[in-house]
């Protein structure tokens, strides 16, 4: 077999290998993750407990970067503490080596049962969490394929001269072999991978024991760089690099003594495909159990390194939308959700703007409503740009209908915004300037109407928040009322004009167009309650097909009679 085929079937193998891992971790992300999510926001308190969590978590996903990327965006939201975010990473190192250790057994007549087992979860039912994990099966199965394809290439490679040449340039030169390694695993994304790779290598006995072990190093400072070097800002880049910190550490006590530890009789005597897996195993382990006291100091040296930037001046710049969440779709989609809600304050903020305008006369607060709803829309712009972005490799029936939910509030609200800036305090500007403030019957009719909206908008947020029914429900009843109160304060102020001819009907129609202004926008408030009473809906009518008995042939058949 000609060189250039056997680097062939070498990077096909390693691209196999790489494919398999991503399918594990974005298949169960995908089906499992908003679950995970919440169990994981309230039950890392405890910092055993989250080493325990992080060790359980990568033994699931087979992908201790991708616990990295999750620890990392719920640290930077304010969702999990540093602290227990660290152990969580500790553990996580510990998980990707119960990873290394159960695929480096001889576990070939296993992938083709995952195959198949997979291929059926993926056939026999339409369910998206089925569907997830015959996905994830499927992708094991390849990762073991891919390991047999991996070493019957290397059996073959390792008698090539070009081989030999670069496995004996590596060894004895440790510095070097740590720095290959590094970087190989930064390419590569996947530690385990390369764990493999270089377990398989050992196995051909072209490795020493001492270059084994600088390359284990190596793997385990480089599975640190993606993280880290894909962190956006001070606050998502503490976590990622405390995880760099504690392995550098690691890495300067033990590779001075790689070579009096190599010479060592029981290390000597282990197969050398075993001893690259114990190592990267007890290193670590032991650094989970050293650090693990020190996750509270550390934590604060991480957060004086790295101190939070200055909150923005604009409020419409968004403060949560980390590149993290585009990466895990339950992460992404709570980060929108907090915008969104700061968008829900925005317009709360508004309203009351426009009511200081109607009181007090000052054209300053119109001003001000403008700049906001200019915010409000920077704001939404970006939410929706980001939920666009957000798993692009497909997400969960649960997960996009949240996005859905997400989409359907920040439209909703930019719109209510704009019907605050463009019309409603525009109009009551336009008649202030001329010198008429509104009466005290017109005043007296709009206060209900902007009470009415302001409990309106708190109780769209308990609904999007936690899908309460009855909830739903009063806030769909509160349109009507909204119609009586507009439809009330209408006639009665026909009613003065009919008596007062000396009022301006200028000032009139601008009293009536302010309050259709304020149901327009207590209709988009109002709208929010749908989603919720969909779902509700859709469940009601799984239920009723589900318990309704199944009628017999007969009554069906008409030719049975």
């Amino acid at each position: 077999m000609s060189g250039t085929t056997l680097l062939i079937n070498l990077a096909g193998a390693i691209a196999l290998l790489l494919w398999g891992s991503q399918m594990i971790c974005g298949s169960l992300l995908r089906g499992f993750g908003s679950p995970l999510r919440r169990w994981l926001g309230q039950h890392l308190n405890n910092r055993w407990l989250a080493l325990l969590c992080g060790i359980g978590i990568t033994g699931v996903l087979q992908s201790s970067t991708a616990v990295s990327l999750m620890a990392s965006s719920f640290s930077a939201a304010g969702t999990l503490g540093l602290a227990p975010a660290l152990a969580v990473m500790l553990g996580a190192n510990i998980g990707s080596t119960l990873v290394v250790q159960l695929l480096s057994l001889d576990l070939s007549l296993l992938a083709p049962i995952l195959l198949l087992c997979g291929f059926l979860g993926l056939r026999l039912r339409d369910d998206s969490r089925l569907e997830s994990l015959g996905c994830a099966l499927i992708g094991l199965g390849l990762m073991l394929l891919a390991l047999g394809q991996l070493g019957s290439t290397l059996k073959a490679v390792e008698n090539t001269p070009v081989f030999q040449l670069v496995m004996s340039s590596l060894d004895g030169d440790l510095l070097l072999a740590l720095l290959v390694a590094m970087l190989l695993t930064w390419m590569c994304h996947s530690s385990v991978a390369v764990v493999l790779l270089i377990a398989s290598l050992a196995a051909t006995g072209l490795l020493s024991p001492a270059t084994s072990m600088a390359l284990v190093l190596g793997v385990n400072l480089g599975g640190t760089l993606p993280a880290l070097l894909g962190a956006d800002g001070n606050v998502a880049r503490r976590l990622p690099l405390g995880n760099l910190l504690v392995r550098l550490l690691g890495v300067a006590l033990v590779m001075p003594w790689i070579t009096y530890l190599a010479q060592l009789e029981s290390i000597a005597q282990l197969p050398p495909q075993l001893l690259v897996v114990l190592l990267h195993s007890a290193f670590s382990l032991v650094l989970g159990l050293l650090f693990i006291g020190l996750t509270g100091p550390l934590a604060t040296l991480l957060t004086r390194l790295l101190p939070a930037p200055p909150v923005a001046s604009d409020p419409g710049m968004p403060l949560y939308l980390d590149q993290a969440g585009l990466e895990v779709a339950n992460i992404g989609l709570a980060n929108a959700a907090r915008e969104a809600l700061r968008m829900a304050d925005m317009l709360s903020g508004m309203l009351d703007r426009v009511l200081q305008l109607l009181r007090s006369a000052h054209l300053g607060h119109a001003e001000q409503v403008r700049h906001t709803d200019q915010s409000l829309d920077l704001l939404s712009a970006a939410i929706r740009a980001y939920l666009a972005d957000i798993g692009q490799e497909g997400i969960s029936d649960q997960d996009a209908d949240r996005s859905q939910e997400i989409l359907l509030l920040v439209i909703n609200l930019e719109h209510a915004g704009d019907i605050l800036a463009s019309s409603l305090a525009q109009l009551a500007a336009r008649r202030l300037r001329r010198g008429e403030p509104f009466s005290a019957f017109e005043l007296g009719t709009l206060y209900p109407l902007h009470q009415e909206l302001l409990e309106s908008l708190s109780l769209a947020v308990t609904v999007f928040l936690r899908e309460d029914l009855p909830t739903a429900h009063q806030l769909l009843a509160r349109k009507e009322n909204v119609r009586r109160l507009e439809a009330a304060a209408g006639r009665e102020h026909f009613r003065q004009l009919r008596e007062d001819q000396s009022a301006w009907a200028e000032s009139g129609d601008i009293f009536q167009r302010l309050l259709r202004d304020y149901r327009r926008v207590h209709h988009h408030i109002a709208a929010l309650a749908y989603p919720a009473l969909e779902r509700a809906g859709e469940r009601e009518r799984e239920h009723q097909a589900a318990t309704t008995p199944v009628a017999s042939h007969q009554e069906h058949n008409p030719c049975a009679y």
